[in-house]
């Protein structure tokens, strides 16, 4: 039968936000942020994140950690109508890495997610592009093959885990110096953009009905792309494909400045919104500060709505630029903790999908602790303030918002 779907339109006008050029020099987060080991600064504009490890706990070669064969069980499989309570688990495949460490790899982070009290996992991976104009979309080196996702989904099913096939444009040939990001592509031709990224989406869509993924996202923060009637015809193919549900996540930003016309059946949020306060804050003063930009879209319950990525760095300044995964101020582990309780709390007053945190890279081993020299900010796994603070929101009594989603 087919699915219903979702109208994403916005429902009240917002003023457009314009960035002020002096002000981040004066807070420490100007849009122009260098990451380790680049010769070129990365402009930070739109609170989106970058598709490669930055700082990530792990190198290239890494090797599998854990010997364990035995995946856990999570605590209840997540049902519908249940809140999504998960992590972003991001796979940049290494085509030397054999099928047994991948597998070893997927197991290691069941294991962790089943230790949080997660019901759900989300796997992103990076599919590639030419420049802004490019009308080619294809796999790399990086992007695993739909068999090695397979047998990763098969591993987290064991679990007992909800999986969501998340795949995301990498930017690194984008001229990211110059302001261009994925939210910007300008395709000479949209017909034939569209054209190959159905031919690079139908091995991992089929992949993913295989395994029984409960979602797939059939694009992430394409802000120029979206409201294209192309759309209808690529998400009819892909529902003939894929039985599950269809989404799409759109950045934050384009979220509250208007309508999200996309002709699928849920929408998620990559959500970094800032919040002007002091590292102090209370969770209840963070609370109210994403409030206050959830309503200029909508007030009250979001319940077709999910936080598709939620994070922040775990340090001084964090909340002014939630989404920045460059600076390195000096750590605050308080910070990064509020922030997590304080989504989390957001995510239960305003009854909605659930929560997936940004993220694990599938090369660490989660249960180490970040090695804040070269690691990124954003990094939770081996915190264990945060990690606390994700335990308790997962293990809350908070029902999710049901399955009559009509409000």
């Amino acid at each position: 039968m087919k699915r219903a779907r979702l109208p994403m339109l916005a429902v009240l006008p917002v003023t457009v936000i314009s960035l002020v050029v002096a002000a981040p020099f004066v807070i420490g987060d100007h849009p122009l942020q260098w990451s380790s080991g680049s010769l070129v600064p990365h402009l930070v504009l739109d609170g989106s994140e970058p598709t490669h490890p930055v700082g990530s706990k792990s190198s290239a070669g890494a090797t599998a950690s854990s010997e364990n064969t035995e995946v856990a069980k999570v605590d209840t499989e997540w049902k519908e109508g249940m809140p999504q309570w998960g992590v972003q688990l991001y796979w940049e495949d290494n085509p030397k890495h054999s099928l047994e460490y991948v597998e070893k790899q997927a197991r290691l982070h069941a294991n962790y997610l089943v230790g949080l009290h997660a019901n759900s996992v989300s796997v992103s991976f990076p599919f590639f592009t030419g420049n802004k104009s490019s009308t080619k979309i294809s796999g790399g080196a990086k992007t695993p093959t739909p068999e090695r996702l397979a047998r990763v989904l098969a591993i987290f099913h064991e679990a007992g885990l909800r999986t969501t096939v998340r795949p995301l444009m990498d930017e690194t040939s984008l001229d990211i110096a110059d302001g261009n990001w994925r939210g910007n592509i300008a395709p000479s031709s949209r017909d034939a953009w569209f054209a190959s990224y159905q031919k690079f989406l139908t091995p991992y869509l089929k992949a993913a009905d295989g395994e029984q993924a409960a979602t797939f996202v059939i694009g992430t923060e394409l802000n120029s792309m979206e409201g294209d009637d192309r759309w209808n015809a690529l998400v009819d193919d892909a529902e003939k494909v894929f039985s599950g549900e269809v989404a799409y996540d759109a950045n934050w930003d384009n979220y509250v400045s208007g309508p999200i016309s996309m002709p699928v059946s849920h929408l998620g949020i990559d959500a970094y919104f800032p919040v002007k306060v002091g590292d102090d804050a209370s969770v209840k003063t963070l609370v109210d500060g994403w409030d206050k930009w959830l309503d200029k879209k909508a007030t009250g319950s979001l319940p077709k709505i999910t936080i598709a990525e939620a994070g922040i760095g775990a340090m001084n300044g964090a909340y002014h630029s939630p989404g920045n995964f460059y600076t390195k101020r000096a750590v605050n582990l308080q910070v990064q903790a509020n922030w997590y309780t304080a989504v989390c709390r957001v995510v239960q007053e305003r009854k909605m999908s659930g929560v997936y945190w940004w993220s694990i890279y599938f090369d660490d081993d989660p249960n180490d602790k970040p090695d804040d020299k070269v690691a990124s900010r954003l990094d939770f796994a081996g915190r264990p303030l945060s990690e606390k603070a994700i335990k308790s929101c997962f293990t809350s009594d908070y029902a999710g918002p049901g399955t009559d989603t009509a409000s």
